[in-house]
């Protein structure tokens, strides 16, 4: 009996469309390989990059720092401002106590 050249045809064009990046007999493609690399290499190297954003600013310095503004300005709106931003702060009585003396 005469074999077909049908399925020695088709192994070969498997073989070919599964390109240079695919191991037909168990193995991962290369691709993944190098994906798996890149992963295990990726922790070392997170110590040398730069971290895409920057850390979360302490919102109590924030409210320090604006209420020395206000004090810079030492206007009334300045205080007024401050007090309806942060009127729940322990700053607030001292903003307060600032309205209250340039109210003399």
């Amino acid at each position: 009996m005469k074999r077909s050249p049908f399925p020695a045809g088709l192994l070969g064009v498997l073989i070919a469309f599964g390109g240079p990046d695919h191991q037909p007999f168990g193995g991962l493609p290369a691709m993944a390989q190098k994906a798996n690399a890149d992963v295990e290499g990726s922790e070392s190297r997170k110590a040398e990059r730069a971290p895409s954003m920057p850390m979360a600013r302490d919102p109590a310095a924030a409210v320090r720092e604006e209420y020395e503004a206000a004090r810079r300005k030492g206007t009334r709106e300045a205080f007024e401002l401050f007090i309806a931003r942060h009127g729940d702060d322990p700053l607030a009585e001292q903003a307060r106590a600032e309205l209250k003396r340039l109210s003399r």
